[in-house]
């Protein structure tokens, strides 16, 4: 192996143990999924990760995102786009991603499903839920009270599927409170769409908070891949 292919196998043990210490730790059967998040990092780490057993990565950025999905489209990759996205941008975005995770408002569903149609696939969507306080301009997010509407939207969409929620923990709380209030509003979306059982919380500093409270995959990208690169 290479000096680099060496860095991402130690990270990416790592990693792998501290989910499956945290989910026996939490009494789970089975331990939580991994989205290895590459954003600012080459497709030549992609190939490294495939070739380490990864199936399932992340990015934030559109732009990046699909030319990395291009240049990589021969390993069979699960591809979750996980930033903020804009809804000129929802379309292009169902052409590569399997998992848009970061869906915070009704106005991206008509790209969404406008470009899973030209592709010809279903896209699954994650609905991102602000754990942040009212009015904080915190972190992006649809409010609780305004989910089950939202879903409802989703359900309407036949070339995407709703699959659950994501959320990041609000910046300077402590990870455990905001998890435990999203394993709470995860209870609540689940008793009117029990199909929707997906929930991504949890990266490098905060997955073992997220595997606690329910997190049925982490994502993860620094503690796997090292310090993200400068851009240039």
């Amino acid at each position: 192996m290479t000096e680099r292919s060496d860095q991402i196998a130690a990270g990416l043990d790592a990693v792998r143990r501290r989910i499956e210490t945290a989910g026996a730790e939490a009494g789970r059967a089975e331990p939580a999924g991994l989205v290895v998040v590459t954003k600012f990092f080459p497709a030549e780490d992609v190939r490294i990760l495939a070739d380490l057993g990864v199936t399932d990565v992340g990015e934030n950025r559109h732009q990046e995102a699909q030319q990395k999905a291009h240049a990589c489209a021969d390993l069979g990759l699960r591809w979750h786009f996980v930033g903020g996205l804009q809804s000129n941008k929802a379309a292009a975005v169902a052409g590569y991603a399997d998992v848009v995770e970061s869906v915070d408002r009704a106005k991206l569903l008509t790209g969404l499903q406008r470009g899973a149609h030209k592709r010809g696939a279903t896209v699954d969507v994650l609905l991102q839920v602000s754990l942040d306080p009212p009015g904080s301009g915190g972190r992006a997010g649809v409010d609780p009270g305004e989910l089950s509407a939202l879903a409802d939207r989703v359900g309407e969409c036949g070339a995407l599927r709703l699959r659950g929620l994501m959320a990041v923990a609000p910046l300077g709380e402590d990870p455990d409170e905001a998890f435990a209030r999203l394993a709470d509003v995860r209870a609540g979306l689940l008793a009117s769409h029990p199909g929707a059982d997906v929930l991504s919380a949890g990266m490098s500093g905060d997955l073992e908070a997220a595997i606690r409270h329910g997190a049925t995959h982490v994502r993860v990208g620094s503690a796997v891949l090292g310090p993200r690169p400068p851009v240039l």
